[in-house]
């Protein structure tokens, strides 16, 4: 398939060869800053304007027009653009999104190991990573520890994106998109001078689409990834005198649609000898949704903020304060059908009705066709207790069996930072600062039973509802977050140049469970595990405190070969908070899995802070009067405390959960390589190897030896820009980007082998009266983790069109040969099996542009 792709590719569009996706081909582009410097690219990822080839360290750099011609819109379209930096977004919410770079991975539900910072003004929420930030005109990806310019959340590297300034000429522009599947975007702006000494830029996006997918169940209804985004985004820029500026953003958006977009695949090679499925290669699984629960997904944002800059004659003083609001929440159909939560009835009203629901659902839909190896008997009683008449739901079933699921993550906070910043001007550059931010984090995640009734959208249901709620986590998390930082750069001699930076980070946590002291309906326990019982009272679980401190330095040098050539090494420390898992889960996970089947897994209601130390080295430069562009670098990585994403289900509902490895060794080269062969035609792509190992896990000893989780072994990229006038008015445009993704595991375990909760229920005594009673040993409920990697796949996109002067016409296709891929793969070790997401799939459309 891949050499299918390269030579289909390669017909159509010319040729394809290595090289930087934006750094060499947009090398020439005219625009203010690069006038000033000579045509060189100016980026500020360092936090100071310098050219491309003065940055010490692998940048990728895509400029507007790189932009305008790969279609770019937000973070999952660049970075599949960008050598040894994957992303997962939109999988489970919209606000769910782990970038990797070079092995190391953000954790659903901990911080972001990548920064985000967007005009300059630092972002706090991992929520933000993949949403519209408005005009874009540049976007810059800095690999390796950056900790020591942005502080926390940047161990494995910074975005830096530049939206439009207003400048002193009216100019505004629009795209229209669509495209199958009633695939629509939207985006528009308008940028105009308000008087002499201000400016004002409006703009607005909108998009839709009805997804790939269908559910089955609810008639081929379009809400398994659905969605619907509108944002409005302003910027007033205005200068309070001759030497200070203000910069005031604000930025409102809203979105709806499906959450949830797995299908489950086990890994039972036991059962395989009932249905070969039972034991199933992730990469072979065939997509099919049935969820009697139509799954939803809103997320609202509110973001405004405020810069001012102050020129003094030597040094310029910067001073922002940002204020952030992300409400979100899902709804979604359960995962525990399979073990009996909502099965057996007990001695309360709400445990009865549960049963009562779950066998009429049953009854009614005994031999409807689920993906196999699940199905629907006229029991919901689990198989391996009746093989006659039993049920294998798995997660998600069109039953009422896996009750429902109501999630909540809430995040306001607000930040500011003061810096004191040398003007470039002479041989010796600084900057000093501070930096504080608060924030106030609200998670909730109820499991309620299914009484065919729908979903109460609140976290606790009372019995006697139409939704009773039988498992809740709900808790209020506080973080505090002090830094000092400064650096010095300087020219050591006229071609050696040094740079030292540090900063000290102080992280204050604290959570408050909200779980009210109340029982679950159906076992009669608390309705959280971690609550105790005294006296025949459920208690509240008591608050918890934490403080987390680094310091982080950083080394960058770099020596001028030649004028066109520069060698570069830089170490830094990386550092990534602790924090707090929703109380109770250390208690979810002793009960269900180490005292049930004999595991000794080790989650803590806290984890610990993450940290690295991370070497690069590299050449960068440009060769034939900058007709090639290259960089090649090589790096190394040693991580402690990784933090690491756990998915656990059982009876007692699901449960994510936080837990560090603890240490990996990272190691790889990345190539970077452009070459324009004539004027208005570019060959490009970039290659990048990382290889990875567990050294000590005390969570999972079985998995020392293996990968770090969420790292692709490599990542290749290949295209060609063909950009050529055919009047004196208008240019033929066609680009194409291939992207290779290499293998991938998405856990811990990977050829390995474990006991799950099937183990558990096992044996069964044999019993003379019951000769259909199946006798299997313990062991027979074992998973082997082997099929659960992700294979090789390679996407093409590709852009055909035509540019005048102020317009644009084109014709598009993303994964042009349709190629069938997983999107992530959640390993729910102890439940036997994974919760897997399809990747996009082929799609094709027009795109209408126009700027004035």
């Amino acid at each position: 398939m891949n050499i299918r792709l390269v030579l289909a590719s390669g017909a159509a569009l010319g040729a394809i060869a290595l090289s930087a996706p934006a750094m060499a081909q947009e090398a020439r582009e005219t625009t203010p800053a690069a006038e000033e410097e000579g045509n060189a690219i100016i980026v500020t990822a360092r936090r100071q304007s310098e050219t491309l080839a003065e940055v010490p360290a692998a940048v990728t750099v895509f400029t507007a027009d790189a932009l305008a011609k790969t279609g770019v819109q937000r973070a999952d379209d660049f970075v599949q653009l960008t050598p040894g930096v994957t992303i997962v977004t939109g999988t489970a919410e919209a606000g769910d999104t782990q970038i990797n770079i070079r092995g190391i991975n953000g954790a659903r539900d901990a911080e972001s190991s990548v920064a985000l910072v967007v005009d300059g003004i630092l972002k706090t929420n991992t929520a933000q990573l993949n949403q519209n930030q408005g005009t874009l005109r540049q976007v810059e990806i800095l690999k390796g520890p950056q900790g020591a310019l942005y502080g926390r959340n940047a161990a494995a590297g910074a975005i830096v994106l530049q939206t439009l300034k207003p400048g002193d000429r009216l100019e505004g522009g629009m795209l229209v998109r669509a495209g199958q599947d009633n695939t629509y975007l939207a985006n528009g702006f308008i940028a105009t001078p308000v008087g002499d000494t201000a400016g004002l830029v409006l703009s607005a996006n909108y998009s839709r689409t009805d997804g790939f997918f269908r559910n089955s169940f609810l008639d081929n209804s379009k809400t398994v990834d659905d969605q619907e985004v509108f944002g409005v985004d302003a910027r007033f820029v205005t200068e309070l005198g001759p030497d200070t500026e203000l910069d005031v953003k604000a930025r409102y958006a809203d979105l709806k649609g499906a959450s949830i977009a797995f299908n489950a695949a086990f890994h039972l090679p036991n059962f395989a000898g009932v249905n070969p499925a039972f034991f199933e290669d992730v990469n072979e699984h065939p997509f099919n949704f049935y969820s009697n629960i139509r799954p939803t997904n809103d997320q609202t944002t509110f973001e405004t903020s405020a810069k001012i800059e102050h020129k003094f004659d030597g040094a310029t003083l910067t001073a922002w304060l940002p204020y952030s609001d992300v409400d979100q929440s899902l709804v979604a159909d359960g995962t525990s059908a399979d073990f009996a939560r909502f099965t057996f009835p007990g001695a309360t009203p709400a445990s009865v009705a549960a049963s009562n629901a779950c066998f009429a659902s049953t009854a009614a839909l005994a031999g409807y066709p689920l993906n196999q190896p699940t199905f629907i008997g006229t029991s919901p009683v689990p198989f391996i207790f009746n093989p006659v008449n039993g049920s294998t739901f798995g997660p998600y079933s069109p039953t009422t069996c896996d009750g429902t699921q109501f999630q909540i993550r809430q995040q306001e906070d607000i930040s500011g930072e003061i810096r004191l910043a040398s003007n470039g001007d002479g041989p010796i550059n600084w900057q000093v600062g501070g930096y504080y931010l608060h924030i106030n984090r609200e998670v909730g995640v109820s499991l309620g039973a299914d009484l065919g009734r729908g979903v109460i959208r609140e976290l606790y249901n009372a019995p006697g509802t139409t939704n009773p709620t039988s498992q809740l986590y709900h808790d209020a998390f506080t973080t505090d977050v002090y830094a000092i930082f400064g650096s010095v750069e300087g020219d050591i001699t006229d071609r050696f140049n040094v740079t030292v930076a540090g900063r000290y980070d102080i992280e204050d946590r604290r959570v408050e469970s909200l779980v009210p002291a109340v029982r679950d309906p159906f076992t009669g326990g608390p309705i959280n595990p971690g609550q105790a019982i005294v006296g025949g009272n459920v208690q509240t679980i008591a608050p918890q405190s934490g403080s987390f401190k680094q310091f982080q330095p950083k080394i960058s040098l770099r020596y001028e070969l030649t004028d066109d050539i520069n060698l570069y090494g830089n170490w830094g420390i990386g550092f990534k908070s602790g924090g707090f898992n929703n109380q109770g889960s250390a208690a979810i996970v002793n009960s269900a899995f180490n005292q049930f089947i004999g595991t000794n897994v080790r989650i803590n209601d806290k984890y610990r802070k993450e940290t690295s130390s991370a070497f690069e080295a590299g050449v960068k430069g440009t060769l034939l009067d900058g007709a090639v562009t290259f960089d090649l670098a090589g790096y190394y990585t040693k991580i402690d405390d990784m933090q690491f994403f756990e998915f656990f289900v059982g009876g007692f509902g699901l449960l994510r959960v936080v837990s560090n490895i603890d240490e990996v060794e990272v190691y790889g080269g990345e190539l970077n390589l452009s070459v324009e062969p004539v004027k208005g035609w570019t060959l490009f792509g970039s290659a990048n190897l990382t290889e990875s190992e567990i050294k000590a896990n005390a969570s999972r000893p079985v998995t020392v030896g293996n990968k770090s989780p969420y790292t692709a072994d490599y990542t290749i990229n290949l295209g060609t820009q063909i950009d050529l006038p055919v009047t004196d008015s208008i240019n033929f445009v066609t680009r194409a980007d291939y992207r290779i993704t290499g293998p991938t595991w998405f856990h811990t375990l990977q050829d390995n082998t474990n006991p799950t909760l099937f183990s558990g229920l096992l044996p069964l005594p044999a019993d003379a009266n019951s000769p259909n009673k199946l006798v299997l040993p313990a062991f027979v409920g074992d998973a082997d983790y082997s099929v659960s990697r992700r294979d090789t796949f390679g996407v093409m996109d590709l852009r055909v069109g035509f540019e005048g002067e102020n317009w644009s016409v084109t014709a598009w296709a993303e994964n042009l040969f349709n190629e069938k891929y997983l999107n992530e793969v959640i390993t729910a070790v102890e439940f036997g099996g994974s919760f897997i997401s399809p990747g996009g799939r082929q799609r094709f459309g027009v795109e209408l542009g126009y700027k004035f």
